[in-house]
């Protein structure tokens, strides 16, 4: 019976796939294109270069569907210079047996014409099929061990951009589910290459064999298989999203060209970066995914084997995972929950941030009482032009946005001379930002300049704030702050402010403006 239904599918899929290419008119013999014909107008005055050009732009099944308009049009697909399926509910190829009898005729009709971009976004098939690690039918295993082979095909054909997607939806919340055959890829043309939902070994991440390869897009991606060490001497542009790498090592990245690295939202161990003399713009988000976390918040002592408060404590910056190798940046974010430990880990050897001009830092640097995180990295970027403290608040909108400046006959001597914007964005201003606008000031960081906060609040007669919303802390408090700070650092003496001295009292909670 199993055999039975196996060879209907096969005989529905060659017939739907035989409808689509059989509107072809495929003359015996007729191989070439028409020339175009004398006095033709419209697109058709156009040569066949450039309506190819204009195909790669169409879906591929619409791509073949031209092969009816007229005799010159019969074979121009197989020229389009950029190839697009799409295999998703709701789509012409939405369902596993179109996919498979279609692609398995597109690529060898092409006969290995040359591509600029090639995109395959296979997954996400209408409910028969579901894409789950322990729940995979046969139609799904027709379609991934195929996915491999249509892959390495699509390389042959001196691509430029080729992006592969495998069903990972974010609902799924796990690691990818396919893996494509761990062998080197081999592509002298390749430059740009993303990969989404799937599982690669340490051949696989070769790509010693893609010699002009400079950008390199993981995302969804399951590299725990991954060797000791990846190298990568050709990149110029790495962006790890999403990857679930090694639980029990480190993995290390060794890209000594690279000018622009992403590292986002990854799962497990911090990877150790190797030096990146050339970097330009760097962006490291830990989260809580990342299994480098302390235990004290959860025990009287911590016992991580590289923690701060660890008795296991190295000697040298060779023990440094995430800085050392950022340490070249001219562009730096960094974020992190406060839960983990790499970066205060990495303070510990901090390295000098030789070329650095602009940082951005989270909450995790600027822990009230404790400033010790964000005053190691100020003092250690001595070509610091701009800070941005973005506090509590992902953006890109910001309800508080504050904007100050330096007063350079005040610079604290360890700061940066260069230094000379310092921006504060949060969401509601409450003690915790108070805390680290005084810290700025201690250290003459923080003359306000402008600032813009989003929600409306007035002044009763007693001199007590009445916030518009309420659900907001503290909205006028920063305003009066920076009001001072402003006019003290225009010469105005504290005795001519003593109608600012006043208590603000929102929700319950009262701070002095000092």
């Amino acid at each position: 019976m199993g055999a039975a239904a196996s060879t209907a599918a096969a005989v529905n899929r060659r017939v739907c796939a035989h409808r689509l290419f059989g509107e072809m008119p495929l003359g015996e013999g007729d191989t070439g294109a028409a020339p175009p014909a004398a006095g033709c107008e419209g697109i058709d005055v156009l040569p066949d270069g450039v309506l190819a050009h204009i195909l790669g732009f169409l879906p591929a099944e619409e791509a073949v569907r031209t092969s009816v308009l007229a005799r010159r049009w019969r074979h121009l697909w197989k020229s389009a210079t950029s190839l697009h399926v799409v295999a998703a509910d709701g789509h012409f190829l939405g369902s596993v047996d179109k996919l498979v009898e279609f692609m398995d005729r597109l690529l060898p009709l092409r006969e290995g014409a040359s591509l600029d971009t090639c995109n395959l976004h296979l997954g996400d098939f209408s409910s028969e099929v579901r894409w789950h690690y322990f729940q995979v039918s046969d139609a799904e295993e027709d379609v991934l061990c195929r996915i491999d082979a249509w892959f390495r095909q699509v390389a042959t054909c001196r691509v430029r951009f080729l992006r592969l997607v495998v069903c990972c939806e974010k609902e799924c919340g796990g690691c990818p589910l396919h893996g494509l055959f761990d062998l080197p890829l081999v592509s002298r043309h390749l430059k740009r290459l993303e990969l989404r939902g799937v599982k690669l070994g340490s051949s696989l991440l070769d790509f010693s064999s893609c010699p002009v390869l400079e950008h390199l897009v993981f995302e969804w991606r399951d590299l725990s298989d991954a060797a000791s060490t990846i190298s990568f001497q050709s990149l110029k542009h790495l962006n790890m999203t999403s990857c679930m790498l090694k639980w029990d090592s480190r993995i290390c990245i060794d890209a000594p060209n690279l000018a622009s690295f992403r590292l986002d939202n990854f799962a497990q161990m911090t990877p150790m970066l190797e030096s990146m003399p050339l970097l330009v713009d760097a962006f490291v988000n830990i989260t809580r995914f990342c299994g480098d976390q302390c235990n004290q918040l959860w025990h009287e002592y911590c016992d991580c084997e590289f923690c701060v408060s660890s008795e296991s404590i190295g000697d040298d910056n060779s023990s440094s995972v995430l800085l050392k190798g950022l340490s070249e940046a001219e562009n730096l974010t960094l974020v992190s929950e406060p839960i983990m430990f790499i970066f205060r880990m990495d303070l510990r050897w901090c390295p000098t941030f030789s070329k650095l001009k602009n940082l951005l830092l989270n909450e995790y640097w600027c822990v009230p009482d404790d400033f010790h995180a964000l005053a190691c990295i100020l003092e250690h970027s001595p070509l610091l032009e701009k800070l941005t403290l973005q506090l509590f608040s992902k953006g890109p909108a910001h309800k508080v946005q504050l904007k100050g400046s330096i007063n350079p006959r005040l610079r604290c001597a360890s700061i940066s001379e260069h230094l000379k914007t310092v921006e504060v964005m949060c969401e509601v201003v409450d003690e915790w930002i108070l805390k680290v606008l005084k810290f700025l000031r201690m250290f003459n960081l923080f003359h306000p300049s402008c600032f813009n906060i989003s929600d409306l609040c007035h002044v009763r007669e007693n001199k007590k704030i009445s916030c518009i919303n309420r659900s907001e802390m503290l909205p006028l408090t920063v305003w009066i702050f920076c009001c001072r700070l402003l006019l003290l650092s225009r010469g105005a003496r504290k005795s001519d402010l003593s109608w600012m001295n006043c208590m603000v009292e929102v929700n319950c909670n009262t701070f002095d403006i000092v």
